[in-house]
């Protein structure tokens, strides 16, 4: 981490570190690296004191206003590699990280991006402007969306999905600087993203089209059996590189 902070700072490699560059550093750059380690000291993530990380390849901007993508997202993105989509749809796209990877690999698509923060979005477009990438990013809540029927090959959805009561199991750096909208559900409704985007899909989705979700490990199966209820067959459920189960995914078949 100590590098890391150095190069992105200060410019100093690691190789320069080892040379004794770092003692050339002048007053400017000493000032920045000793802001960046007190941000680091009162545990805020390195991520947003160096204001980027890297998903799928891409460096993502990241602010407290958006969430830090993680391994685990990556892996939603490598689970719809096997669709052919002329058409995606990213529900909460926070960073923007889903919707820019999947457009940087289906670059033909269309990419539809969708989020009820104006600052994720802000940070988002900031996103596919510096990486070259065209995404339509739109201000909505999902909860309240009306689809637009049959349009989509895939849609894809990282919500909210922490229950209230499992806060005290996490990471202080996560509740006090990632924002608790994109974390969180009540207990009492922890499938609530996850029913309103699956009814919202069945009827977005183009017959034959790809659901794919990232959920809580608890409850899995239970959006995978939602799924199936709703319409969707050839249910996965796919684990992490924790082991966890994580990645659900379904396709669309209208009878």
């Amino acid at each position: 981490m100590g590098f890391m902070l150095l190069e992105e700072t200060c410019g100093l490699s690691q190789a320069d570190v080892l040379m004794g560059k770092d003692d050339e550093m002048g007053e400017n750059r000493v000032n920045e690296l000793e802001k960046a380690i007190g941000r680091l000291m009162k545990g805020e993530p390195i991520q947003y004191v160096i204001g980027h990380t890297d998903f799928c390849g891409l460096s993502i901007e990241v602010g407290k206003g958006v969430l830090i993508p993680r391994q685990e997202t990556e892996e939603l993105v490598e689970a719809v590699k096997c669709c052919n989509p002329t058409a995606i749809l990213d529900i909460g796209t926070g960073s923007g990280c889903i919707a820019l990877a999947l457009k940087h690999y289906f670059q033909q698509a269309q990419v539809t991006a969708i989020d009820i923060s104006k600052d994720a979005l802000k940070i988002a477009s900031s996103n596919a402007k510096r990486l070259g990438l065209e995404v339509t990013f739109e201000q909505k809540d999902i909860l309240k969306a009306i689809p637009q029927k049959g349009v989509y090959d895939l849609i894809v959805s990282n919500p909210p999905y922490v229950c209230v009561e499992e806060q005290s199991d996490m990471e202080p750096h996560v509740l006090d600087y990632e924002p608790g909208t994109a974390l969180f559900v009540p207990n009492n409704h922890p499938l609530l993203f996850y029913e309103v985007i699956t009814t919202y899909a069945v009827a977005a989705l183009k017959e034959g089209g790809m659901l794919a979700f990232e959920t809580n490990r608890r409850f899995a199966h239970e959006v995978g059996a939602l799924m199936a209820d709703a319409g969707f067959d050839n249910i996965q459920v796919k684990q992490d590189v924790f082991n966890n189960d994580r990645i659900v995914t379904g396709w669309l078949s209208r009878k």
